[in-house]
C-alpha cells in the first residue's frame, strides 16, 4: 500500500472529471472528501448538476484505456452492465462530405458505448469501496479559503442542504467543478490575475432522444454524420447504449437549432446530406422525453502560462479545457489528465514537500493531452460566424486535413493511425511526421 504524503485531498464535483481525479489521487491521502452540490442518484439516472448527462455520450479508446487503468476491470463492470463493444473502424459508419460512407475496416480499436449516468454510477459505486473516501452530496462549494501567506489554498468552505456552512482543511484541492469557479475567485481574491484563454464560439444547439433499437436494425452498430461545412452546419450522432437502445443527437451551429420533439428530430434529421439517419429512426419506437442543449464554444484556460500558481490547487478536466461535445472528448481528455496527475503524486512522493510544484509540475504536463483534442476543435473555424482568434495557419490546416483525409481513405494504414490519434491513443504529433506529411503533399499536387 502506498503511504500517504499528506492528510486531506478535497474533490470539487462528483462528475467524471471529479470521480477520476479521487481515484487517482486516493492512495497519497489519509482522506479524500468529493463534493457536489446534487443528490447523488443511487440508480444511473441523468441529474440537474450534469445538464448534458441526457445526451450521447461516449468514451473514446483511449480515455478507456485510462479509466481501466484508474478502476481495473471496470470495462468488465460496463460489460455487465449491457455496455456495448463497438469496433470504430469495422461498426461505425462515418459520413462525411465526399466520403459517404467513410470505409467500414475493422482497425483494431474498440470502444464501450454506454450511457453517461451508466458510467457515472458504476465508478461513483467503485469509488465509494475505498473507506478512506467520503462523497458528500448536496454539498455546494462556496468558495477556497487561501492559505495565510495568500500563496496556496489551505481550505474548502461549502453549504449543505440544510443551511448551515462548514470550512474544511485540505493539503490539496482538486477544481473538477467544471467551470473553474472555485479557482478563479481564489486567484481574484488574493490578488492574481485570471489566466488568459482562448475560446471557439460555435454556438452548437442539439436534441437528443432516446429509441429502442429495431428489430431489424441496419448494417452499421452506430453512425456519426459529419455536415457539410462550412455551406451546412447540421449532423447527427447515433449510439448504442445500454438496455437495446440507442441515444441519438441532432444538432446545428449558429442559430440553427433543432426542434424538441421527436417528430421534429425526424423532419430535421430528413434535411441531412443522407437519409440514413432519417432511415433509422423514422419508424424507431422513442422513450421518453427529447434533451436539448445548447452549447456557446470551447474554452481553453491557460493556467500553464501563469507565475506561482497557487500551492495546492490543481484544476482538471472541463474547469482547464471544455470541448465542443459533439466530438465526444470531454470524458476521455479528463481520465487521462487524472492518470497523469497520480502519476505525478507517485513521481514526488518521496521529496520532502511533495505537494510543492505540483500545480506547475501537471499543468505543463497534460499539455500534450490537450494537443490533439484542442486540433479538432479549431476546426470549428470552418465556419465564418464563428467567434475567436483564428490561428494564422488556419487555411493551410484545412488544406492539409483534406489531403490527410484523403490518405485515410486511400490507405488502411493511415486510416488507423488517424483513429488511434482521434481515439487519444497516440499523439497528435504523428499526423505531422515528415513522412506522412509528404505523402499528403504528393497526393494533394497530383489532384490539382
Amino acid at each position: 500500500m502506498t503511504k500517504p504524503i499528506a492528510e486531506q485531498a478535497v474533490v470539487i464535483g462528483a462528475g467524471m472529471g471529479g470521480l477520476a481525479a479521487a481515484k487517482a489521487v486516493a492512495p497519497y491521502f489519509e482522506k479524500i472528501t468529493v463534493l457536489d452540490r446534487d443528490a447523488l442518484p443511487d440508480a444511473p439516472q441523468p441529474r440537474a448538476g450534469t445538464p448534458q448527462a441526457r445526451h450521447t455520450h461516449v468514451l473514446l479508446a483511449g480515455g478507456c484505456k485510462a479509466l481501466e487503468q484508474l478502476f481495473p476491470d471496470v470495462v468488465q463492470d460496463l460489460k455487465e452492465a449491457q455496455g456495448v463493444t463497438l469496433h470504430v473502424g469495422r461498426d461505425l459508419r462515418f459520413e462525411r462530405p465526399g466520403y459517404d460512407p467513410f470505409p467500414q475496416r475493422d482497425l483494431g480499436v474498440e470502444m464501450i458505448c454506454q450511457s453517461r449516468p451508466l458510467l457515472e454510477r458504476i465508478c461513483r459505486r467503485r469509488l465509494e469501496e475505498d473507506n478512506k473516501v467520503e462523497i458528500r452530496a448536496r454539498s455546494r462549494v462556496t468558495e477556497l479559503i487561501p492559505s495565510p501567506d495568500e500563496r496556496g489554498v489551505a481550505g474548502v468552505r461549502f453549504e449543505r442542504d440544510e443551511g448551515d456552512t462548514i470550512d474544511i482543511a485540505a493539503d490539496l484541492v482538486v477544481d473538477a467543478s467544471g467551470r473553474a469557479g472555485p479557482s478563479l475567485a481564489l486567484l481574484e481574491r488574493i490578488g492574481r490575475k485570471p489566466p488568459a484563454q482562448d475560446e471557439i464560439g460555435i454556438d452548437i444547439a442539439y436534441s437528443t432522444a432516446i429509441f429502442e433499437i429495431p428489430d431489424d436494425p441496419p448494417e452499421w452498430a452506430a453512425l456519426n454524420h459529419l455536415p457539410a461545412a462550412p455551406e451546412i452546419g447540421r449532423g447527427g450522432l447515433v449510439v448504442p447504449i445500454e438496455g437495446g437502445r440507442w441515444t441519438v443527437s441532432i444538432g446545428g451551429v449558429h442559430g440553427d437549432a433543432p426542434p424538441g420533439d421527436v417528430e421534429g428530430m425526424r423532419s430535421f434529421a430528413r434535411t441531412f446530406r443522407t437519409p440514413t439517419l432519417y432511415d433509422a429512426i423514422a419508424t424507431a419506437k422513442s422513450i421518453g422525453e427529447v434533451a436539448r442543449f445548447n452549447f456557446p464554444g470551447s474554452v481553453r484556460r491557460h493556467f500553464e502560462r501563469m507565475e506561482r500558481f497557487p500551492r495546492g490547487l490543481v484544476p482538471i478536466a472541463d474547469s482547464l479545457c471544455r470541448f465542443n461535445p459533439v466530438f465526444g472528448q470531454g470524458m476521455s481528455v479528463a481520465a487521462q489528465e487524472a492518470v497523469a496527475l497520480g502519476r505525478l503524486l507517485e513521481a514526488q512522493r518521496e521529496n520532502p514537500d511533495p505537494l510543492t510544484g505540483l500545480a506547475e509540475s501537471f499543468l505543463s504536463e497534460i499539455q500534450p493531452l490537450l494537443e490533439s483534442p484542442w486540433a479538432v476543435a479549431v476546426g470549428d473555424f470552418v465556419y465564418p460566424q464563428t467567434r475567436g482568434e483564428r490561428p494564422p495557419d488556419l487555411a493551410r490546416r484545412f488544406q492539409y486535413g483534406v489531403g490527410l483525409t484523403r490518405l485515410m481513405f486511400e490507405d488502411p494504414a493511415v486510416h488507423k493511425l488517424g483513429v488511434e490519434v482521434m481515439h487519444l491513443l497516440k499523439p497528435h504529433g504523428l499526423l505531422r511526421n515528415p513522412e506522412l506529411v509528404g505523402r499528403v503533399n504528393a497526393l494533394m499536387a497530383a489532384a490539382v
